[in-house]
């Protein structure tokens, strides 16, 4: 005879015993139906966020797509992307690279970390280019390089400003070399841009990291920031190791780089568009 006996899984109805005393299943809740705020870190109900994704509480910017933010910028309609279909050459023949590129345009509907073509914004035609943290971190790998520096060309060849979303972690470690040499790649294509006469903007987003600030992030005529947005090269605890320092709280977020001059204006994104344009058009000459 066995010491324990297995419950049966079914629930044994006593016709003598009120409804009130039956257990109740309990309630399902939809997975992703609320969101805790990094910022003020309440819980949030995701309507409450709205399409632009703003916390009620605090202000602080959720990360969005780069649907998103179309979606939230430019002229409806006006988007025609281009530099599509450019896929890498995976120079490392890193183990499960290409299975897990596939699996991130299946989920982002995107072919790479970045988004580029052309757009109005409210009237004003840029070159716009749109970083998402959704694909591998935005990391910065070949196609993305090559992405930006086309855009860049296009740009100066068509005498369009450059307005570039930037959202990255950095270098894409499964490129190497490769991924580090777009660095140099983009920045002289940003330099030729500049040579031309024309304006370049810069919005840096949450997170804006690595590589990527260490370059074309923070060449910039003009340099905004989101409210709240990390921006930075290392991370905080390499860099409280190296200088053997507790660093400030808000070390790397776009207030301190703002207090410390290396950003121009924190906006926040339902202004982004006004601000874009009256940007754009400020360069260009013409009436604010």
């Amino acid at each position: 005879m066995a010491l324990f006996s297995k419950k049966d899984k079914y629930i044994r109805i006593n016709p003598n015993r009120s409804l009130r005393e039956m257990p109740q299943a309990k309630p399902e809740v939809p997975d992703e139906l609320f969101s805790k705020c990094p910022g003020c870190k309440h819980t949030i109900y995701q309507k409450d966020l709205g399409s632009e994704r703003i916390c009620p509480h605090c202000g602080y910017t959720f990360r969005i797509s780069a649907q998103e933010r179309l979606a939230l910028t430019i002229d409806m309609g006006s988007f025609l992307e281009m530099f599509t279909g450019i896929e890498t050459q995976d120079p490392l023949e890193f183990p499960g690279y290409q299975k897990k590129l596939a699996s991130m345009r299946e989920k982002t509907g995107l072919d790479e970390a970045v988004v580029t073509g052309t757009a109005l914004i409210k009237g004003e035609k840029v070159a716009l280019g749109i970083m998402d943290s959704n694909f591998i971190m935005a990391s910065m790998g070949t196609v993305v390089g090559e992405k930006i520096t086309r855009l860049f060309e296009y740009a100066t060849a068509e005498k369009l400003p450059v307005v570039l979303f930037t959202a990255s972690g950095g270098a894409r470690m499964q490129e190497g070399i490769m991924s580090l040499m777009q660095m140099a790649k983009i920045s002289a294509a940003v330099k030729r841009h500049s040579n031309a006469g024309l304006f370049y903007l810069t919005i840096l987003t949450d997170p804006t990291t690595g590589g990527v600030t260490a370059s074309f992030a923070m060449e910039g005529d003009i340099i905004l920031a989101e409210p709240q947005s990390l921006v930075g090269f290392a991370g905080r605890r390499v860099i409280e190791n190296t200088v053997r320092e507790d660093l400030p709280e808000d070390f790397q977020k776009a207030e301190f780089l703002l207090e410390h001059g290396f950003v121009d204006a924190i906006v926040k994104r339902r202004e982004l568009p006004d601000m874009i344009a009256r940007l754009v058009r400020l360069h260009k000459g013409d009436c604010l």
